[in-house]
């Protein structure tokens, strides 16, 4: 199966239902009132992580998701069908981001957790809602309310407690297929490994660890040379590092400049990640030469850690492909995993509203002069508006003065004859004062 660590999805929630014009019509009941019912809301959207999934491939090939729309308001007052919200299902450890509000919404960090990224449109109120003692009789209804829709930057970091960095070809798959089940794939040649592998580590009775390796790491990698920058990413949520290096004289390189070039990379790339406690394996003593190789960086690292003041990790010759040292090194990291402080859950709340607080409206020039009116609440009250309706579109102009839109047009010099528009409706300024002592709109 393809690993799959970034997609891009849109997604929109119901629509509510609409609310409808009724009257209660019995025998012997000459004026039963109204009695239209109100509309169902529209479905959320909700992504919820689930810990049997561990790549976002799905995503990738079904991108549009929409939820059910409200159903629409009964007579004799019933109200139509609340629809069920639609869960996305992702991986433990997503990161969801709003692109066009360009923020960040939510992390998904534990099995279970959900957040509602798209709210189902509330249902229309039907006429029955409307009745006061001065208009026992409306004919009208609320239309349901739009949902709303989104496109998301979904973006996995995968959850470990150990990451193991180095250079490619030191032996990161070797040593996590022997400490562990898992069983990537193993080559003798540069990024062989072109995924991040997961292993399960057993310390002893009741103890173990999950151990991921990253592949990609080069030179430049924080610049996104190589495979770094995507891959990166998945040790930013590690508590330790196991920093192998390759101590073989058939690269050609030196064991303690490979060193610091991963641990500048690192450091380039985030000083969080850069300032986890780490072992350092110095990897392929099985191979003739390389025990030399490493006892001699073995002794120029720890001069280079005293000069710098930094505290001395943990530095063992190993050989993934014999075994040797491997247990050791399990233990150290083990060891180091316990003095971790645990990994701190994301506070997220189980709704997430993406919109944040805005005023009510807000009134703009267009491009082609006409007047724009912005906002939540004032786009709503259109949207949920029958404007073919004349006690709706009376009603209308009675909320949006009431809210101030008419006021501040007016200040911002409308005239008699100009547009305005209202969300995705447009309608004309409509001034008789000098007849009717009134202004407001009509619908173009």
């Amino acid at each position: 199966m393809d690993f799959v660590d970034e997609v891009t999805i849109h997604v929109t929630s119901g629509k509510g239902g609409d609310g409808i014009v009724a009257f209660r019509r019995e025998k012997y009941v000459p004026r039963g009132g109204p009695a239209g019912g109100d509309g169902g809301c529209g479905g959320d959207v909700v992504l919820q992580a689930d810990d049997s999934l561990n790549t976002l491939v799905d995503l990738r090939y079904q991108t549009r998701y929409r939820a059910a729309d409200g159903g629409r308001g009964g007579p004799n007052n019933r109200s139509g069908a609340n629809q069920p919200p639609l869960i996305i299902r992702v991986p433990v450890g997503t990161s969801v981001y709003c692109v066009e509000k360009d923020r960040y919404i939510a992390d998904l960090t534990y099995s279970g957790q959900t957040v509602v990224v798209a709210r189902g449109g509330r249902g229309g109120r039907g006429n029955a809602a409307f009745a006061t003692p001065t208009e026992q009789a409306p004919k009208f209804a609320e239309l349901g309310e739009p949902g709303e829709s989104f496109t998301l930057r979904l973006e996995l970091r995968l959850l470990a407690d150990v990451g193991v960095v180095g250079f490619p070809n030191c032996g990161k798959s070797t040593l996590i297929a022997s400490v562990s089940n898992a069983r990537p794939k193993i080559g003798d040649y540069p990024f062989t490994t072109l995924v991040p592998n997961l292993g399960v580590v057993r310390v002893g009775p009741g103890e173990s660890f999950v151990m991921a390796d990253v592949p990609g790491l080069i030179e430049g990698a924080h610049r996104g040379a190589g495979l770094g920058q995507r891959f990166l990413k998945h040790i930013e949520r590690t508590r330790v590092l196991i920093h192998l290096v390759d101590c073989s004289p058939a690269t050609g390189r030196d064991p303690v400049s490979d060193y610091e070039v991963i641990r500048g990379e690192l450091e380039a790339y985030s000083h969080a990640v850069a300032a986890l406690p780490e072992v350092i394996g110095l990897n392929k003593v099985d191979i003739p030469e390389a025990r030399e190789r490493a006892a001699e960086a073995e002794r120029a690292l720890r001069e280079k850690f005293e000069e710098s003041g930094r505290r001395i990790p943990v530095i063992l010759p190993v050989s993934a492909a014999t075994g040797e040292g491997i247990q050791q090194l399990v233990w150290a990291a083990a060891r180091l995993l316990r003095e971790a402080p645990p990994r701190t859950p994301v506070a997220v709340e189980e709704v997430v509203r993406i919109e944040g607080p805005e005023a009510p409206f807000t009134v703009e020039r267009g491009p082609s002069g006409e007047f724009v009116v912005s906002g939540r609440q004032a786009e709503r009250l259109v949207a949920m508006t029958d404007l073919d309706n004349e006690q709706a579109l009376r009603r209308l102009q009675g909320r949006l003065n009431a809210l101030g839109v008419f006021r501040e047009l007016e200040k911002r010099g409308v005239k008699h004859g100009d547009t305005v528009r209202v969300g995705s409706f447009e309608f004309e300024w409509v001034d008789e004062g000098a007849q009717l002592g009134d202004a407001g709109l009509a619908e173009k």
